[in-house]
């Protein structure tokens, strides 16, 4: 039981706010590409992100490791892209550092995305059962690297209206 729920609610319930978040991230990031603000779409995405990372300490484990360290980092990555957005209203330097936050937050949640498909969809996992197979590290790759792209376009574009 976690919260009072068996273990497959509570993982299904954090894996649909996981995929809330991702959704919502990618349309806030599409939006800051086009220079786009969409403060609705932008709070869903931080909230659910953040509540992806708290509920994954949740989790039963007998040690602290990769998936708590993400979560840390998360949530601090988190932290400064609030402080930007609703502490600083995105003023001077405040504007790409919360561009910056804000896709790394979504990134590592995409990551974490492809962590569990390797690990739960039969196919993928066929082709890498141990997580460090070359399919694997190429998803992964290929991941960054589109994250890395969209991260520059979203910082060079988006000049929201104060």
């Amino acid at each position: 039981m976690i919260l009072g729920m068996s273990v497959g609610t509570f993982t299904t319930l954090h894996v649909i706010i996981s995929l809330i978040g991702i959704l919502a991230g990618l349309v806030a990031l599409f939006a800051m590409i086009a220079n786009r603000r969409l403060d609705g779409v932008t709070a869903l995405f931080l909230v659910t992100t953040v509540l992806t990372s708290v509920t994954g300490f949740f989790f039963h484990s007998k040690a602290i490791g990769p998936p708590h360290i993400v979560g840390v980092i998360s949530l601090v990555d988190l932290a400064i892209a609030l402080w930007a957005l609703y502490g600083r209203r995105l003023a001077g330097a405040w504007r790409p550092a919360y561009v910056v936050t804000a896709v790394v937050a979504l990134y590592f949640n995409c990551f974490v995305g492809v962590v569990q498909a390797f690990a739960k969809l039969p196919a993928l996992n066929a082709l890498a059962p141990k997580g460090t197979e070359p399919p694997f590290v190429a998803a992964q790759g290929v991941t960054l690297l589109v994250f890395v792209l969209l991260g520059y376009l979203a910082v060079r574009r988006y000049r929201p209206a104060s």
